[in-house]
C-alpha cells in the first residue's frame, strides 16, 4: 500500500504538470521602468482568468502558460507604476514576447496608517484565502491548509486541530482580528468538533508561524495563526451548498462608506461522512454558526468594530452495532459489537469584541480591545456494548476462508458520561505601533478575568467471559472512574515590548528584532518573563536568499486542563511550561522552468522544562497533572512552492522530528512523546484542462509516520506501542460555469459574477488510517488493541456562487 501510495503521487505530478503544459500558448517577455532598469516583483495575471498568474524575476522577466486560440487581456501591475494591459492572441504552442516599459506614477494619496514597512524577516508565512479556500478537505476548514505547511501535522481529517513541531492541540494560539480564539473543552473525538471559528468566506489577510514567533503574538509554546476579516469595499456576497451542508456571506457598505459590514452563517453535517466509520448507527451531527464584523469610520483617525460570533454544535448518535477486522495475516482477527444506548453532546459558545482604533499621526497607531467569551458544554452518554473476539480462518484453500474459526472471547462494557462547563472569560487589550525611520516599535498590556466551572461524572464498567474486570468477589469494581467539581476565578496580566530595528549594513539589509513579553496569573503567583529576539539578513547576491535566527523563551501559563490531575481535582501547584527555543531559517528564490519558485527550510532545536506530561485519545488530552517532566524537540522543516503549472500555485512539505520526555522519578528515562512523528510529508497540487482553465483540479495529499500510543488508563511510560502510518490524499474537480471572462446572458443570473460546481473526493484511496484503539479483553485474560479507524472514501458535490 506504501508503494502504491507513492507511485499514484508521483504518478498524478508528473501527468498533470505535463498535461497543465501541454497544448497551450507562451507568453514571455521582460518588464523595465522608464530609465530600462528590469522591473522585479510585478503582477501578471489574465483578466479573463484571474486565478492565472505569475511574476517578474530580479531581471524583469516572466513566463505564463496561456490558453490557446482566445482573446485574452493581460494586466501588468507593480505599486508605484502605472498599470498597463495588453491583448494576446495566440495559437496552440505559440510563443508570444513581449518587453514592456512601465512608467512611475504619482499619486496623491490620502492620509493612511503604515503597519509595517520592512521586510517580513521573521518565522510568518502568509497563505493567499483565493487558494485555501480551493482545497478540498472533509473538515472544510481553514486549518485544514495549514495542514499542508511543514511542521504542522494532523491524523484526523474530521478535526480542525493540529499539532505543530512537538506540541499538542493546547499549544497553538489563535487570533482573529487581534482577539484570542478558543477551543471547546470536552470535545475528545473529531466528528463532535463541527465548525471551526474561522469563516473562511470573511478572511482578508491569514499569516502563520511554526515557532520562533515575535514578543508581541503570546505565550503558547507552539504556533500561532493570526487571522483577520474583510473590511468590504461594495455590497458582495456568496453561498454554497453541499451534501455536508451550506454557508452563506454578505458584505455591504453605507454611509457613504463609514458603516461596513460582513456577515456569515454556516450550517454543516457529518451525518453522510460518518456513515464510512465501522461503528453504524444513527449519526445526527448538526453544526451552526453565525459571524459578523462591524466598522464605523468616525474620522479619518478614528474608528470602531465589532466582532460577534453565535455558535451551536450538536452531536447526536444512536450506536447499532461494528464490525473490524484487524490483526495480521499470522493472526488474523474479527470482532463485533452490539451496542446500546445513545450519546448527546452540545457545544454552545458566543463571542463579542469591540475595538476602538485611534491613529493621531501617520507614524502612530493606537488600539484598546475589550471583549467577551462563553461556553456551555455538555457531555452525556450511556452506551452499552456486548463484543465478540474471534480469529479467522486464513487458510486460503478453505471453504470458510475469512470466516470465524474460533471465538476468544465474549464481554460487555457500559460507558457513562454525564459532564458540565461553563467557562466566561473576560479580557482588556491595548495595542498600540510607533513608526520611524529605522524603528518599528510596538507593545500591549492585556488584563484577562476568567471564570470556569466543570462537573464531571464518567465511569466505565467491563464484563468479560462473565466476570467484572477488575475482579472482585465482594463488591462490583469499575474498570475506570471519575467524579469530580471543580470552579476557578482568577486574573491575568501580561504585556509586552518590542522594536524592530533597521540595522545599516552595506552588502544587503538587517533587520533586529527584540521584546519581552510579561505574564502574571494569580492563582499560582507566578510572574514569567520572556525575553525573545530575530535576526534577518537580506544580502544584496545575485541569487535572491535570506537568512533569520530566532531565540527566546517561550513560557505557557496553565489554563483549566492542563491544572488538572488524572483524578479530576485541581493542582494548586500546576506551574507554566517553559521552553527555550532556536530557531534558524532559509529563503531561497530560484527560476525553474521560467518561473519562479521559493525553497524554505527551517532547523529548530526546544529545550523544555516543567512539562505536564499528557496522554491523546483521538482529540482528548488528558493531562496527568501531579506529574512533571523535562524534555526536547528538534527538526528540520523545507517546503518548496511555486508555479508547477504555469499560473497556478502549488506546494510540497516535508519535516523531520524527534520530541521526548523525561519524567521526574518514574525511573524509565526519556520516552517519546504523543507526538513524536519522525517523518511528515504533504502536498497541494493544482492543474487545469490545457486552453481550458475553467476545467480545474486540486489535490492534497498527506503521510505522517507512526505515533505513540498505549495501553488504556495505563502509565505514561508505556504508550511506546506505535500506531500505523496515517496516508491520505484528498481530490477536487471543479467547473466554472460563470465568471469575469463568461459572464451570463441569462437575466435571471445577471447578478451572479461567478458560479461554479466542485466534485470531491475524500480519502481518494480508500485507506483505513488509525485514530485510536478499542481494547478487548479474551478468555485467555489477554487485551487486543482493536483499531478505531477513521472515514472511507466520500464523494461530495458543491455548487458555489457569487454575487
Amino acid at each position: 500500500m506504501k508503494i502504491n501510495f507513492t507511485l499514484l503521487i508521483l504518478f498524478l505530478i508528473t501527468h498533470n504538470i505535463l498535461w497543465g503544459q501541454s497544448n497551450n500558448a507562451t507568453l514571455k517577455g521582460v518588464l523595465e521602468d522608464s530609465k530600462g532598469i528590469p522591473l522585479d516583483m510585478v503582477t501578471v495575471v489574465l483578466k479573463e482568468f484571474p486565478t492565472l498568474g505569475t511574476t517578474t524575476n530580479a531581471k524583469g522577466e516572466f513566463l505564463l502558460r496561456i490558453p490557446a486560440n482566445k482573446q485574452l487581456t493581460v494586466i501588468f501591475s507593480s505599486i508605484g507604476y502605472v498599470t498597463f494591459s495588453d491583448s494576446v492572441y495566440a495559437k496552440t504552442s505559440e510563443t508570444i514576447i513581449k518587453r514592456i516599459t512601465m512608467p512611475a506614477q504619482n499619486l496623491e494619496l490620502a492620509e493612511i496608517v503604515v503597519r509595517e514597512q520592512r521586510r517580513n524577516g521573521s518565522s510568518i508565512v502568509s497563505l493567499d484565502p483565493k487558494i485555501v479556500n480551493s482545497m478540498t478537505s472533509a473538515s472544510g476548514s481553514i486549518e485544514a491548509s495549514l495542514k499542508t505547511l511543514p511542521g504542522v501535522s494532523s491524523n484526523n481529517e474530521l478535526s480542525s486541530q493540529y499539532t505543530v513541531r512537538g506540541g499538542n492541540f493546547d499549544e497553538n494560539l489563535v487570533y482573529v482580528n487581534d482577539v484570542e480564539i478558543y477551543r471547546p473543552f470536552l470535545v475528545r473525538s473529531g466528528q463532535q468538533e463541527g465548525l471551526s471559528f474561522i469563516n473562511s468566506d470573511m478572511v482578508s489577510t491569514i499569516d502563520f508561524s511554526a515557532g520562533g514567533f515575535n514578543a508581541k503574538y503570546g505565550d503558547k509554546m507552539s504556533s500561532v495563526l493570526d487571522i483577520k476579516y474583510r473590511k468590504p469595499s461594495d455590497f458582495k456576497g456568496s453561498a454554497a451548498v453541499s451534501i455536508m451542508g451550506a454557508s452563506a456571506h454578505f458584505e455591504d457598505v453605507a454611509l457613504k462608506g463609514k458603516l461596513t459590514h460582513i456577515s456569515g452563517v454556516r450550517y454543516k453535517t457529518n451525518s453522510y461522512l460518518l456513515g464510512s466509520l465501522d461503528e453504524e448507527g444513527e449519526y445526527d451531527p448538526r453544526f451552526l454558526d453565525f459571524q459578523t464584523y462591524i466598522t464605523y469610520q468616525f474620522s479619518e483617525k478614528f474608528d470602531i468594530s465589532f466582532l460577534g460570533n453565535v455558535a451551536q454544535n450538536q452531536y447526536n448518535f444512536i450506536p447499532q452495532t461494528r464490525e473490524t477486522s484487524f490483526g495480521t495475516w499470522q493472526n488474523p482477527l474479527n470482532t463485533k459489537i452490539y451496542f446500546n444506548g445513545q450519546e448527546v453532546d452540545e457545544f454552545q459558545t458566543y463571542l463579542g469584541a469591540i475595538t476602538a482604533n485611534y491613529h493621531p499621526n501617520i507614524n502612530v497607531n493606537l488600539k484598546f480591545i475589550a471583549s467577551a467569551y462563553h461556553a456551555n458544554e455538555k457531555e452525556t452518554y450511556d452506551i452499552e456494548g456486548q463484543y465478540y473476539l474471534n480469529q479467522l480462518e486464513r487458510n486460503m484453500a478453505s471453504d470458510e476462508f475469512g470466516d470465524s474459526s474460533l471465538n476468544l472471547g465474549v464481554g460487555t462494557f457500559l460507558y457513562h458520561a454525564r459532564n458540565h462547563l461553563n467557562a466566561t472569560v473576560y479580557s482588556f487589550t491595548h495595542k498600540g505601533t510607533f513608526n520611524s525611520e529605522n524603528h518599528l516599535i510596538n507593545w500591549g498590556v492585556k488584563f484577562q478575568h476568567e471564570e470556569i466551572e466543570d462537573k464531571i461524572n464518567e465511569w466505565i464498567y467491563r464484563d468479560s467471559t462473565g466476570y467484572s474486570i477488575p475482579y472482585s468477589d465482594t463488591e462490583v469494581l469499575l474498570y475506570f472512574s471519575l467524579n469530580a467539581r471543580n470552579k476557578i476565578s482568577s486574573n491575568r496580566i501580561s504585556g509586552y515590548v518590542q522594536d524592530s530595528w533597521s540595522v545599516p549594513v552595506n552588502s544587503g539589509d538587517l533587520y533586529l528584532t527584540g521584546g519581552i513579553r510579561f505574564n502574571y496569573w494569580d492563582f499560582n503567583n507566578e510572574l514569567l518573563i520572556s525575553p525573545r529576539a530575530t535576526l534577518s539578513y537580506f544580502p544584496d547576491w545575485e541569487k535572491k536568499m535570506s537568512f533569520r535566527l530566532s531565540a527566546g523563551m517561550y513560557n505557557q501559563s496553565p489554563f483549566f486542563k492542563e491544572i488538572k490531575n488524572s483524578d479530576g481535582s485541581i493542582n494548586e501547584d500546576s506551574k507554566a511550561q517553559k521552553s527555550f527555543q532556536v530557531v534558524g531559517g532559509t529563503d531561497l528564490i530560484f527560476t525553474a522552468w521560467d518561473r519562479p519558485f521559493r525553497f524554505t527550510s527551517e532547523a529548530y532545536y526546544k529545550h523544555m522544562s516543567h512539562l505536564i506530561p499528557y496522554q491523546v485519545d483521538n482529540v482528548r488530552i488528558r493531562y496527568l497533572g501531579e506529574q512533571e517532566a523535562t524534555g526536547y524537540a528538534t527538526g528540520l522543516d523545507m517546503k518548496i512552492n511555486g508555479e508547477f503549472v504555469s499560473g497556478l500555485q502549488s506546494w510540497a512539505s516535508l519535516s523531520f522530528l524527534q520530541t521526548k520526555e523525561d519524567i521526574k522519578n518514574d525511573g524509565h528515562g526519556f520516552i517519546p512523546r504523543p507526538t513524536d512523528q519522525w517523518m511528515n510529508f504533504s502536498l497541494f497540487f493544482q492543474d487545469y484542462i490545457p486552453g481550458n482553465p475553467t476545467y480545474r483540479m486540486q489535490l492534497s495529499g498527506y503521510y505522517g509516520t507512526r505515533l505513540p500510543t498505549g495501553p488504556p488508563n495505563g502509565e505514561r511510560y508505556q504508550d511506546v506501542f506505535r500506531m500505523p502510518s496515517y496516508r491520505r490524499i484528498d481530490l477536487g474537480f471543479s467547473k466554472v460555469f460563470i465568471s469575469a471572462a463568461n459572464p451570463s446572458k441569462s437575466p435571471a443570473f445577471k447578478h451572479i459574477t461567478d458560479l461554479w460546481l466542485s466534485l470531491e473526493a475524500f480519502n481518494l484511496l480508500d485507506i483505513n488510517n488509525t485514530i485510536s484503539y478499542f481494547w478487548v479483553s479474551s478468555i485467555y485474560g489477554d487485551q487486543y488493541a482493536v483499531p478505531n479507524y477513521l472515514t472511507g472514501r466520500r464523494f461530495n458535490l458543491k455548487l458555489t456562487l457569487k454575487f
